[in-house]
């Protein structure tokens, strides 16, 4: 029976081992398929050489409400008219990132040479309806932008002047001829600039005639550095930022000495004692431990398996995964500046993800097994779909608005059905395997002292040594360590500014996670000495409640900061930060967790029990 039990496992797992390997092979294929867009057909853009006289193409993007920025439409939602006597305009598909951050490319069809000057060229005449002129009154009312490239440089524009600028109803006007100012160095191009100018009035029945010009000038800036416009220095590299850099180190040092000193100070004395007693009768070591109080008295206790355990082992595995994640996007955006590329970002967090789920498989099996879990069949599922499914959820909540506001921020059904295939066919499987290798090679209990039969009763303590006032407590300092940060990054996804500086988010992930650890384990000491023994989800929970105070801080932030309104808006920014706080707190969480682990297993490393 048990050979036939050993035989029926090694099956399993070659089974298992071939899954994974067929998942790897498919994913190999769906990013071959998703990271070649066809804008390699355009040599030129490719390449990003031209030579004199060649075509360039100038590609529209969309339209919005200026202060709403996940509020955006196809360019021609506006009844913009098109170049008379040409072919349907053709498409520009990126990669999947592309496509999930609401772009969609058209050729604009105007006649653009490479160093070859247009002067005032008409693009159409259109005779506003009633609705196009209702259409356009709305768009100029609400200040919205559009969104133009040209050789993959972004170039904005505003459909109309500022609605302060509007001195009543009747007065509304749109901008009716783009001037391009374009700066070349040899054969590529440097710089695009664009003019919005002659504007008419709005109202039925008006010929609108839409106009373009060219004007191409040479620049001594390299092609390396054309991006750098972009980038606004004298706001990421403000003496705040650098401060808050500063204040937070500081914060480390002085909560690493407090951690060393519960270590090297506090527990010194106690080890002192029982190594003292090492060689004496256990019933003198009970009784000197009967005459002790703290956390010393919970050593047949604090290695009790944690109530629902296959959660917790799901949660510890997929925050370990996430904290790789967040490490790996940071190192390679940092060695690869892939911000300068539209969507690149989100494929490479796509790819990460599901490459990483074997680390998540692999840390929740192992700890399950630890714990002497049984069932790890139902953990492996958790650990596999518990993030996932919380994204998808919150995802497709999100694109059933956008849906029904007929947004480019809707995410089409072939990008939906590739991510799920990814996630299906690559990081499942991963994730299966992991679970596998963690259980088999990290499983083994080595828990440092042994486990009474008998649960001890927890004392009434004061009201700030109870779990739930430490876990509200414990997330205030990680906050604070990355609280300038977090204005940097809202501002720069939420107010159209380009986050570059990804040095100084590697230095504040590396900050953080110190800080997590630190606060955790004092927390965790505090509790043991308050002879409470459940430490696990208490410690989890401590450095998971950074994230309610970044929720809070969000809340402020989109009140007092922005301008946003609409439904449309409100819900997109809340579901972007639910989905945030949820991936922080399940990160966080597992960082304390681990180390508030290696802190209880180094102080109960010398009392032995029986």
């Amino acid at each position: 029976m048990q050979r036939g039990r050993v035989k029926s496992q090694q099956h399993m797992h070659g089974g298992l081992m071939e899954t994974a390997r067929r998942g790897i092979v498919v994913w190999l294929c769906l990013i071959s398929i998703t990271l070649h867009s066809p804008q390699a057909a355009f040599a030129n853009e490719a390449n990003h050489k031209y030579n004199v006289g060649e075509a360039v193409r100038l590609w529209v993007n969309k339209v919005g409400p200026y202060n709403n920025p996940q509020e955006t439409y196809n360019y021609y939602y506006l009844p913009f008219c098109k170049p008379k006597g040409r072919d349907k305009p053709g498409h520009k598909w990126g990669g999947l990132g592309e496509v999930l951050q609401g772009n969609e490319l058209i050729d604009s069809q105007l006649d653009i040479k490479y160093k070859s000057d247009v002067p005032k060229k008409t693009i159409c005449t259109s005779k506003l309806d009633e609705s196009s002129a209702a259409t356009f009154r709305k768009a100029v009312q609400r200040h919205y932008w559009y969104e133009l490239f040209m050789d993959d440089l972004p170039v904005w524009g505003f459909v109309g002047p500022p609605p302060e600028e509007t001195k009543d109803e009747e007065h509304i006007y749109i901008y009716t001829h783009k001037s391009f100012d374009i700066n070349y160095n040899e054969n590529r191009i440097i710089q695009v600039n664009l003019t919005s100018e002659n504007p008419q009035p709005i109202a039925p029945g008006v010929n609108i005639e839409f106009t373009y010009s060219v004007n191409w000038a040479p620049t001594s800036i390299t092609f390396a550095r054309r991006f750098e416009r972009y980038l606004d220095y004298n706001f990421f590299e403000h003496q705040i930022h650098w401060f808050s850099i500063f204040n937070s180190f500081m914060m480390v040092i002085f909560l690493t000495g407090l951690v060393s000193m519960i270590l090297m100070r506090t527990l010194r004395a106690d080890y002192a004692r029982y190594t003292a007693k090492e060689d004496d009768d256990l019933e003198a070591l009970e009784r000197d431990v009967g005459e002790e109080s703290g956390w010393k008295l919970v050593h047949g206790d604090v290695f009790r398996p944690p109530r629902y355990l296959e959660l917790l082992a799901a949660l510890v595995g997929t925050g370990v995964q996430l904290a790789l994640l967040v490490l790996s996007v940071i190192l390679i955006t940092i060695a690869g500046t892939l911000f300068t590329e539209r969507g690149t970002i989100v494929t490479v967090f796509i790819i990460c993800y599901a490459l990483t789920s074997f680390v998540a498989g692999y840390v929740s099996g192992g700890f399950y097994a630890r714990n002497g879990g049984k069932t790890w069949i139902p953990t492996m599922l958790l650990t596999a779909n518990l993030f996932p499914l919380m994204c998808f959820s919150i995802a497709s909540v999100l694109n059933t608005v956008a849906i029904s506001y007929h947004s480019l921020a809707a995410v089409p059904f072939g990008s939906i059905v590739v991510v799920l295939l990814i996630w299906i066919l690559v990081s499942c499987p991963l994730c299966l395997f992991g679970t596998v290798i963690g259980r088999n090679w990290n499983g083994l209990p080595d828990n440092p002292c042994r486990v009474k039969r008998i649960p001890s009763p927890i004392p009434e303590r004061q009201w700030y040594l109870r779990p739930t006032v430490i876990a509200l407590m414990g997330g205030l300092l990680p906050f604070g360590s990355i609280f300038i940060e977090m204005y940097f990054i809202f501002t720069s996804f939420w107010n159209y500014k380009v986050y570059y500086v990804y040095g100084f988010m590697l230095l504040v992930f590396i900050i953080l996670a110190i800080v997590t650890v630190c606060v955790t384990i004092v927390g965790t000491y505090f509790l043991l000495n308050a002879e409470n023994y459940h430490w696990q989800w208490t410690s989890f929970s401590a450095a998971a409640s950074t994230s309610v105070y970044v929720f809070m801080y969000a809340v402020h932030y989109f009140f007092a900061k922005t301008k946003m309104s609409g439904f449309f808006q409100t819900t997109f920014y809340f579901g972007y930060t639910l989905t945030l706080c949820l991936g922080l707190a399940i990160m966080e969480g597992a960082l304390g967790y681990i180390g508030a682990s290696v802190f209880v297993r180094r102080i109960f490393r010398t009392i032995k029990a029986d």
